[in-house]
C-alpha cells in the first residue's frame, strides 16, 4: 500500500528540511504535496486523497488547529501529525483533543519523524482493514438469503450429497446456521393456472409478489425460514424448527394465502406441506412434494399434507378406443363431451387419477379422434395446427379441467369439419374460391387440400365427382377464362396478362392459350377488338 502526504508550513526552509529527511520510497510515499497556508492546503485536499498531514500550528493565515478541525470534518480518514516550534502544553492538549496522532517539536530528527509516520500508516492500515471487514460483513448480510437459497438448491438438486457430514461442512464454510440436530419443514407452493394472459415480464412481477406474500402470510414472524423458486411457478419454503410448528396453524395460513392469490394475484395455487425432517432428509421430502404436485390433476386451490400425498396403485380403466370412435361418428358432439365429463367426474370422486392416467387418456383420445378424421379424409395435423389447438394440447396434461377444455375444443372442431366435408359441394366451393383468389400464384393440389384440411387424394376424388374436372384441369380452364377477359376488356400487355393468370413464362402461356382458345393471345385480342369495332 502506498500513501499520499501533505506538508503544511508557512516557512519554506521548514518544508524543505522535512522533505530532505523523508525517504519517500522506504516509507511507501507515492506523492508528497506542500502548502504554505491553510487555503492552499484545503485546495489540495479538495482535489487529492491525502492519507497523512504533517502540519505546523501557528501560521499567519489560519492556524494548524483550525485546519485540523476542518480536515476531521471533511476528510476524517486523514491522520494528522503536528510539527511545531512551540512546546506549550495547551497546544499539545488541543491538538490531541482534535484528533492529532502525534505532536513533534522542531527541529524534528529524521528517525523520530519516520517513527511517527510509521505509526500513522499503521492507523491507516488498521482503519482500512476494519472498513473492508465491515463492507464484507455488510455484503454478506445483504446476500445471506441468496447464499442460503443457493445452499438448499444445491442440496435438493443433488449438487451436494445428502449426508450429515457434507451438509455440516458446507454450512460451516458458508456460515449458514444448519446443524445436525436441527429440524426443517419443507413446504411447496405451486401456481396451477393464471387467470390472465401474462407476458414474461408480467409473470416475473407476479412471481415476486407471490413470494413476498408467502413470506408475510405463511412465515409471518418466524424469521428462521426462507422462500425461493425451484421452478417456474413453484415456490419452496424451508422452515427451521419445523417440529415446533402447529400443523393446523400452517394449514390456516396456507388457506389464507390461497385466498389472497385468487383475489389479488389472478391465479390458482395449491400448497403441499411436508414433514419435519433433518437436513439430510430434506431432498427426499421435496421430491415427494414435487411428485404430489405433478400428480395433482384433479384439485386446485387446496392445501395438502404429507399424509394426503401417498399415492396408491390406480385401478381406473380407460374407455375403449372403439367407443370413442363410435360416439364421434354419430356427430352428437355434446353426447361425446358429456361422456368424457362423466368419466373424469367418477375418477376424481374416487381419487383414482394422476398425471400418468391423464396422459394416457389424452393419447387414446387423440388417437380416436385422428382415426375418425382419417375416415373422413380430414388431415388432423392441418386441422389442429393452429396456435390455439397447440396451446390447449400442451396444457391438457396439467389438470382434469384443462383436459376437458381440450376435449370440447377437439370434438367441436373435428365434428364441424366432418360436417363440412360431408357436404361435398361446400368443400368444392371453398376450393374454387381459393383458386379464384390465388389464380396468379402457383396453385398446388397440396396447398388447396390444406385449406380444407383434407387429404389431397381425397380432395381430388370429391372435386372430380362434384365438378367433372380434375383439379389441375379446372385451374387451367379458369386461367384461360380470366386471360380471355383481360385480353378483351383491358389494354394491358400480353406479358402482364400472363403474369396475372399465374404464368411467369410468356412462351408457355402463349402455347397453352393457343391450345385452348385456338388462337394466340395477340390474335385473340385483335379478333375480339375487331368484332367490337364493327
Amino acid at each position: 500500500m502506498t500513501y499520499q502526504i501533505i506538508l503544511v508550513d508557512d516557512e519554506v526552509y521548514a518544508i524543505e528540511g522535512v522533505k530532505a529527511d523523508l525517504d519517500l520510497e522506504k516509507l511507501g510515499i507515492s506523492r508528497l504535496f506542500t502548502a504554505f497556508n491553510v487555503k492552499q492546503a484545503k485546495e489540495i485536499f479538495n482535489r487529492e486523497t491525502i492519507d497523512i498531514m504533517l502540519c505546523d500550528i501557528e501560521m499567519p493565515q489560519g492556524t494548524g488547529l483550525e485546519l485540523l478541525s476542518w480536515v476531521q470534518e471533511q476528510y476524517p480518514n486523514t491522520v494528522t501529525i503536528f510539527l511545531t516550534s512551540h512546546a506549550d502544553f495547551k497546544y499539545a492538549k488541543e491538538a490531541m483533543r482534535l484528533g492529532s496522532l502525534d505532536y513533534l517539536l522542531k527541529p524534528v530528527l529524521a528517525d523520530e519523524l519516520e517513527v511517527a509516520i510509521r505509526r500513522a500508516q499503521d492507523v491507516i492500515d488498521q482503519t482500512s482493514e476494519i472498513h473492508r471487514n465491515s463492507q464484507s460483513h455488510q455484503l454478506w448480510m445483504k446476500h445471506q438469503s441468496l447464499i442460503i437459497e443457493r445452499f438448499w438448491l444445491d442440496l435438493i438438486n443433488h449438487s451436494m450429497k445428502s449426508t450429515s457430514e457434507v451438509i455440516s461442512e458446507q454450512a460451516e464454510l458458508l456460515q449458514i446456521p444448519v446443524t445436525e440436530g436441527m429440524i426443517f419443514l419443507p413446504l411447496l407452493i405451486s401456481v396451477q393456472k393464471w387467470y390472465k394472459e401474462l407476458n414474461g415480464r408480467d409473470e416475473k412481477i407476479m412471481e415476486y409478489a407471490l413470494k413476498n406474500s408467502a413470506e408475510e402470510l405463511i412465515l409471518g414472524h418466524h424469521t428462521n425460514g426462507i422462500f425461493f423458486y425451484i421452478g417456474r411457478g413453484t415456490l419452496l419454503a424451508i422452515i427451521v424448527d419445523g417440529k415446533e410448528w402447529d400443523l393446523e396453524r400452517i394449514k390456516t395460513a396456507c388457506s389464507q394465502y390461497i385466498d389472497s392469490c385468487n383475489q389479488y394475484f389472478y391465479c390458482d395455487v395449491s400448497c403441499y406441506i411436508g414433514e419435519p425432517v433433518k437436513a439430510y432428509e430434506v431432498t427426499a421430502i421435496v421430491a415427494k412434494l414435487r411428485a404430489q404436485d405433478q400428480n395433482n390433476v384433479a384439485f386446485t386451490n387446496k392445501v395438502f399434507t404429507g399424509s394426503e400425498g401417498k399415492q396408491t396403485d390406480l385401478v381406473a380403466k380407460l374407455p375403449q378406443l372403439n367407443l370413442w370412435s363410435s360416439l364421434l361418428k354419430t356427430g352428437k358432439r355434446e353426447v361425446v363431451i358429456e361422456e368424457v365429463d362423466k368419466f373424469f367426474h367418477q375418477l376424481v370422486e374416487n381419487n383414482d387419477i394422476d398425471a400418468r392416467l391423464l396422459h394416457q387418456f389424452q393419447q387414446d383420445f387423440i388417437q380416436a379422434v385422428y382415426s375418425y378424421l382419417n375416415q373422413t379424409g380430414i388431415q388432423a395435423h392441418l386441422l389442429f395446427g393452429d396456435e390455439v389447438s397447440k396451446r390447449l394440447s400442451a396444457a391438457a396434461g396439467r389438470s382434469v379441467s384443462d383436459m376437458l377444455v381440450l376435449v370440447r375444443h377437439t370434438v367441436n372442431r373435428a365434428v364441424e369439419q366432418a360436417e363440412v366435408v360431408e357436404e361435398t359441394s361446400t368443400v368444392v366451393q371453398l376450393v374454387q374460391q381459393y383458386i379464384t383468389q390465388h389464380i396468379d400464384q402457383d396453385l398446388t393440389r397440396d396447398a388447396m387440400a390444406k385449406q380444407v384440411f383434407l387429404n389431397p387424394d381425397y380432395l381430388t376424388r370429391i372435386f372430380k365427382k362434384e365438378t367433372g374436372f380434375a383439379i389441375s384441369e379446372y385451374v387451367l380452364l379458369e386461367r384461360i377464362k380470366l386471360a380471355k377477359e383481360l385480353l378483351s376488356q383491358t389494354d394491358i400487355s400480353i406479358s402482364a396478362v400472363a403474369s396475372s393468370v399465374g404464368y411467369s413464362n410468356f412462351s408457355h402461356f402463349a402455347r397453352i392459350f393457343r391450345k385452348y382458345a385456338e388462337l394466340g393471345p395477340t390474335e385473340y385480342r385483335t379478333q375480339i377488338k375487331g368484332k367490337e369495332d364493327k
